[in-house]
């Protein structure tokens, strides 16, 4: 959908423009500064924002690739997240770390915990894996890591969790 936005909003304001990736555009020749304030507010309302410095570029790459990493069919990978991260983005992650803590006021560990338990609803919702299924799918230590974890982060088990989903169904079912 955002690809539909951004090409609609950019041919609105003439702005030519060519996509790097999903989640990247070139954007050509510079933004006229009477533009600026009318594209920023548009592209607002969709939750899309320009990163106009390196820092905040690096930045999202390092979420859009932990949020990838998370979102893998298969199980996550057995390195280290530090050399994975590393790699994938050709930097040291010392500079990975330094950003993220500095633009975000925390730390890779917490985001990508979050990222876990984003995951791990996720697949409660699809009702197919048992929660020891889905620790393990996520790389815990074990289901009492996981359900720690997931309390800690939630406020709630997985199991009243998945209880809770289940009761709004049924609500919005006989509605």
């Amino acid at each position: 959908m955002s690809n539909v936005v951004l090409r609609e909003q950019f041919s609105i304001l003439h702005i030519p423009f060519a996509f790097i990736s999903a989640s990247e555009v070139l954007i050509i020749d510079p933004i006229p500064n009477n533009v600026l304030p009318t594209l920023l507010t548009s592209l607002k309302k969709y939750g899309i924002e320009l990163l106009e410095n390196q820092k905040s570029i690096n930045l999202q790459k390092i979420k859009d690739t932990i949020i990838d990493l998370v979102n893998l069919e298969d199980n996550l990978p057995t390195t280290k997240i530090s050399t994975f991260l590393a790699e994938k983005l050709n930097l040291s992650y010392t500079s990975i770390s330094n950003i993220f803590s500095e633009l975000t006021h925390t730390n890779i560990e917490y985001f990508i915990i979050l990222q876990r338990i984003e995951k791990a609803k996720m697949l409660i919702l699809e009702d197919n894996l048992s929660f020891t299924e889905i620790a393990w799918k996520l790389n815990y230590s074990s289901l009492a890591h996981f359900s720690g974890q997931f309390k800690k982060v939630t406020g709630l088990t997985p199991s009243y969790f998945k209880k809770i989903v289940r009761k709004r169904k049924t609500e919005t079912n006989n509605n």
